[in-house]
């Protein structure tokens, strides 16, 4: 079954051509650069760039993957949740395709997608497990009960994980996105040097919090301009692996894990990966981590997830509309 995936939820075009749910035969990714002087994502410049990108990355796809649309058996395409105006640019375009060819469509849900991203492998992890879900709008602990049902144990009150590092990054100079540039500058900083606090909340939630921390950081900068970047920034990000592990620790002694999952593109950082392997070490625990590239957000995992749901007889008509929000 050979399933094509678009994704434009954020500021990256992204198109794949999945053969059987987990066989990529071509990932492309066209990342966009324009936001990187604004500090953060300009949702109108980000829907004019998916609108330059969308046609190149398809016919670059489908050439790299020798297919024409003739060969497709479904398309998936991301519908929720992200910016508006992005969304829209990738779902008007799959509609298109599946108009053209008589194709059926299928809409996907982003975050269950990058779930799926570990599931891109014949040594997928088996359901149950517990899942993290780590990007610039996502801080989520969960339990997965199969491709598309996840049990919410625990997620943030207000900044993701993701969003404090570049809003750290940005505050401090380095530049958007901000957690390749943290993870980067902290290789030759101290993660021990500062001290930042780590929330933790009264009715004993698993939930998170990285607003406390992202204000601590940035008082502690406007305090110690002096203070080397680098300590600043390993230090920060000891302390958000840290929240993040403080947690899972906390449920461990509730309920028995074998398996765990982390994805989003948060689980790219180095630390976060060398941390959480030595962890499930220490804790018999199997770990799933995607390939960097399917850690960001990407086509592959949309079309792997949308191979699933039509299998499961599942499809959308071309009325199928774009949505802001939405977990499940």
């Amino acid at each position: 079954m050979i399933v094509i995936g678009i994704e434009t939820s954020c500021d990256d075009t992204s198109f794949a051509v999945v053969e059987d749910g987990y066989k990529i035969r071509a990932n492309i990714i066209s990342s966009q650069t324009i936001h990187s002087k604004y500090g953060g994502v300009v949702p109108e410049l980000a829907s004019r760039e998916h609108i330059k990108n969308i046609s190149y990355v398809f016919e670059k796809g489908m050439k790299a993957a020798k297919i024409t649309l003739k060969d497709v058996d479904g398309i998936a395409v991301t519908n929720r949740p992200g910016l508006i105006v992005s969304l829209l640019v990738g779902l008007n375009f799959a509609k298109g395709l599946a108009y053209a060819g008589r194709i059926p469509l299928i809409g996907v849900n982003h975050t269950l997608g990058h779930i799926y991203s570990n599931h891109l492998s014949k040594s997928e992890p088996e359901f149950p497990y517990i899942g993290f879900i780590l990007s610039g709008g996502h801080t989520i602990l969960c339990k997965v009960h199969n491709y598309t049902t996840i049990e919410v144990i625990g997620t943030t009150r207000d900044d993701a994980i993701g969003e404090a590092f570049d809003k750290i990054s940005k505050f401090m100079g380095f530049g958007y996105p901000g957690g390749p540039i943290i993870d980067k500058l902290s290789k030759s900083g101290n993660p021990n040097s500062i001290k930042f606090p780590r929330p933790r909340f009264k009715d004993k939630s698993l939930d998170f919090s990285y607003s406390g921390l992202k204000t601590a950081v940035l008082n502690y900068y406007r305090k110690n301009p002096d203070t080397s970047k680098a300590d600043i920034a390993a230090s920060f990000q000891k302390t958000a692996i840290d929240i993040l592990i403080i947690n899972l620790k906390r449920y461990l002694e509730k309920e028995n894990v074998s398996r765990l999952s982390i994805t989003g593109g948060v689980s790219a950082n180095s630390y976060l990966r060398k941390t959480m392997t030595e962890f499930s070490k220490n804790n018999n625990i199997k770990l799933f981590i995607p390939s960097h590239e399917l850690c960001t957000d990407n086509a592959a995992m949309i079309a792997g997830l949308g191979t699933r749901l039509l299998e499961e007889g599942k499809k959308d008509t071309l009325k199928l509309d774009a949505y802001s929000r939405g977990i499940k």
